[in-house]
């Protein structure tokens, strides 16, 4: 006789990883998902922690938005664009993005990017055409996720 379904985990040691997984860093709703079935929980016992940790200000995607945005903007200065693209990698709702991509402050982010574009520039020094110069320029400048309008402002 084969015995019925017993999971891995209870479901208050299930809860217990999921608020300290939680409360250790700012996660969106995938990421916890993702570790709940690592765990080996069923859909319904996801759904069900995934709605309490909502309930307790465990998990807020709005909260985790901002916060990735403002540290991949910070920190690995990345533009609007690739932060836009990780969010939504992550299955971060529009709404959420759009207000995470506000939070960055305007002038901040043409001061870095005219930060990277000098340090780049100063690496092309022994480039002597200058339209290759401005080419790589511009494909490093897109690679950090940057808008190539304001990229173009910048290179005049």
């Amino acid at each position: 006789m084969q015995k019925p379904y017993q999971p891995y985990l209870t479901k208050e040691q299930a809860q217990q990883k999921a608020r300290h997984y939680c409360a250790y860093q700012e996660r969106c709703h995938s990421e916890v998902k993702e570790k709940l079935y690592n765990l080996g929980l069923h859909k319904n016992e996801i759904e069900e922690l995934i709605s309490y940790l909502i309930e307790e200000d465990y998990l807020n995607e709005e909260r985790f938005a901002k916060t990735f945005a403002g540290g991949r903007f910070r920190i690995k200065e990345w533009g609007r664009v690739k932060i836009k693209y990780e969010l939504k990698q992550k299955q971060v709702s529009e709404y959420c993005i759009k207000k995470a991509l506000k939070e960055i402050d305007p002038k901040e982010y043409l001061k870095t990017l005219q930060k990277l574009a000098d340090q780049k520039l100063s690496t092309l020094k022994t480039e002597k055409n200058i339209f290759i110069k401005r080419k790589k320029l511009q494909a490093f400048l897109l690679q950090k996720g940057f808008e190539n309008e304001i990229i173009k402002e910048v290179m005049i």
